[in-house]
């Protein structure tokens, strides 16, 4: 009886338990029209001019690399850089020992103020001052004794005066022109002589002034200085050692940073389809580096070389970026990006929006009385995170971007506005 009771109870249960199963289904079947449509966001297909870029796998290089050396010989006292350190241009990077420099100067100096005296000395011309003093002398006495055969000869001839003192007076008459003639021509001599030897000295002063020059030189370039901007690299000379001239190895190296070069491939077909490099130097470029960051500053282009290289066919082409904080070294990947086209009146759709099921792409619209439609689209080029929609949409179709996955074609759906996420953030 008991167990008869206990079957009875069960069964009332169950059948408790299916009521409300069915209850529960058919609650779940209720007709759609009780439930709101889901939300969507959308966007309104619309056409306009979208470039085109392009994007090239590229490395850095550093275009020069310049050798540190030293221009006089002498013993490293002073270093004055960090290895690895950004220096500028005219920076002094190391002292050599300056003592045996510095007495060149010194003496060079004394030989200067000892030539430049000997010209003036030169110049005063006291040699000739004194031939022609002489001359002037000479002259003189010559004046006297013809005056004195003029005053004797007429007494000679009145026997006022004796013969012998004419005659006497006639010799030093001749004497006194032969030493005019012989202090004209020392005097002549004198000044050839003095001439000579102010030109002789004027060329040991210009001789000895170039030597100061020389020694003041080698004085400065006891010092050396960064000959270009960039970052230093290690030293190759301790403190102590002994640099030369023409030593083989450098005292260090600098590899100028700014601007950065960089070096890329294009394709033969990309250069003849895009003609490219016909204005190339007008098209601004951008560098992605290996973290998908964009160098802030754009780059244009520089050279390219002469020839395709007929085993790739491609052409490296050369550009340069600012680089003023020295961000980028060389040896480093990344992607130049350039602006090789544009196309005109085209619609363009974020990715998100296009669905792709074995090759075939579709996106989802919205038609008029909010009912989802499915339509086949053809892509083109895809720029940044959307895509060039060919053939499938028209101007003032709406796109579901957000919400395809509650969205089946023929459901009503509440489209809102797409926001795209840099919108969302202002």
């Amino acid at each position: 009886m008991n167990r008869l009771r206990n079957v009875m109870i069960l069964s009332v249960a169950g059948a408790s338990c299916l009521f409300a199963v069915a209850c529960s289904s058919s609650e779940g079947n209720a007709p759609n029209a009780a439930s709101p449509p889901p939300p969507v966001s959308v966007i309104e297909a619309s056409t306009q001019d979208v470039p085109i870029y392009s994007d090239y796998a590229a490395q850095t290089y550093a275009r020069d690399m310049v050798e540190v050396r030293a221009r006089v010989d002498g013993y490293v006292e002073k270093r004055l850089f960090q290895v690895g350190a950004d220096v500028k241009i005219g920076q002094p990077l190391y002292v050599l020992d300056l003592r045996p420099y510095q007495a060149e100067v010194q003496k060079a100096r004394g030989d200067v103020a000892e030539s430049e005296a000997n010209l003036e000395f030169a110049r005063r011309q006291v040699a000739l001052a004194q031939a022609e003093a002489d001359l002037a002398q000479a002259q003189a006495n010559l004046l006297k004794a013809r005056q004195d055969v003029e005053r004797l000869r007429p007494l000679v001839k009145e026997d006022a005066a004796a013969q012998q003192d004419l005659d006497n007076a006639v010799a030093a008459l001749q004497a006194n022109e032969a030493n005019v003639s012989a202090r004209k021509a020392n005097v002549e001599q004198t000044r050839l002589s003095t001439r000579a030897q102010i030109d002789t000295t004027q060329a040991k002063v210009e001789a000895s002034r170039a030597l100061l020059r020389t020694a003041e030189l080698n004085l400065e370039y006891a010092a050396i200085y960064a000959p270009v901007s960039g970052r230093i690299g290690d030293s190759l000379i301790q403190v102590g050692g002994l640099v030369t001239r023409n030593a083989a190895q450098p005292l260090t190296t600098i590899v100028p940073l700014d601007p950065i070069w960089v070096r890329f491939q294009v394709s033969e077909a990309e250069v003849l389809a895009h003609q490219l490099l016909a204005n190339a130097r007008s098209l601004p470029l951008q560098l992605v580096l290996a973290d998908n960051t964009v160098h802030p500053y754009d780059g244009h282009f520089e050279n390219t070389v002469n020839h395709v290289d007929a085993r790739t066919g491609t052409l490296e082409v050369q550009a340069t970026f600012p680089n003023p904080q020295h961000t980028i070294l060389p040896g480093q990947f990344g992607r130049v990006r350039v602006r090789s086209s544009e196309r005109k009146s085209v619609i363009l759709v974020p990715q998100k929006a296009i669905q792709e099921l074995q090759g075939l792409q579709s996106v989802l619209t919205v038609g008029p009385d909010n009912k989802v439609v499915a339509r086949s689209v053809v892509t083109g080029e895809r720029v940044k995170e959307s895509w060039i929609v060919e053939q499938g949409l028209k101007p003032g179709d709406r796109i579901v971007v957000e919400g395809v996955q509650k969205a089946r074609p023929g459901m009503v759906v509440s489209p809102q506005p797409y926001r795209p996420p840099s919108a969302r953030r202002l």
